[in-house]
């Protein structure tokens, strides 16, 4: 199951489309990775055990590092580039230049395909959140 959408704003823009679109980034060359990092971390947060922007590993207007670990222990060091979110090393703050993966459009996406548990986790949220979207219809 691949999913685009974060649960826990299902009736607003996330934050990551939130600042890009406020710093005016459509439309232009460049894009502070550091910025979009930070909302991809708050936006599933919720769904991992732990996520933070590397503090040793540069980040740059081209690019960001960002630390997790997944519901199920396993850490990974994710690139965030233009060209998307891809997975650089296995362990916190790893670079491997040789590692070939592939680039995901989302965090939901790359995460979806690393951890069922991560899976589980949005799957329950959006469940929560369609049933207080019914209750709240209801009243």
């Amino acid at each position: 199951m691949e999913t685009d959408c974060n649960p826990m704003e299902l009736s607003s823009m996330s934050a990551f489309q939130e600042d890009s679109e406020l710093n005016g980034f459509e439309g232009t060359d460049t894009k502070d990775m550091r910025l979009e990092a930070e909302a991809v971390v708050s936006d599933v947060l919720f769904a991992v055990n732990n996520m933070f922007i590397s503090k040793s590993l540069r980040c740059a207007d081209e690019v960001a590092y960002i630390n997790v670990e997944t519901k199920e222990g396993s850490r990974y060091c994710l690139e965030l580039t233009e060209a998307g979110l891809r997975v650089v090393g296995y362990a916190f703050d790893q670079v491997n230049d040789h590692l070939q993966t592939p680039y995901h459009e989302t965090v939901y996406s790359l995460l979806d395909t690393l951890s069922p548990a991560y899976r589980e986790a949005f799957g329950n949220a959006l469940l929560q959140r369609l049933e207080a979207l019914k209750r709240d219809g209801q009243s």
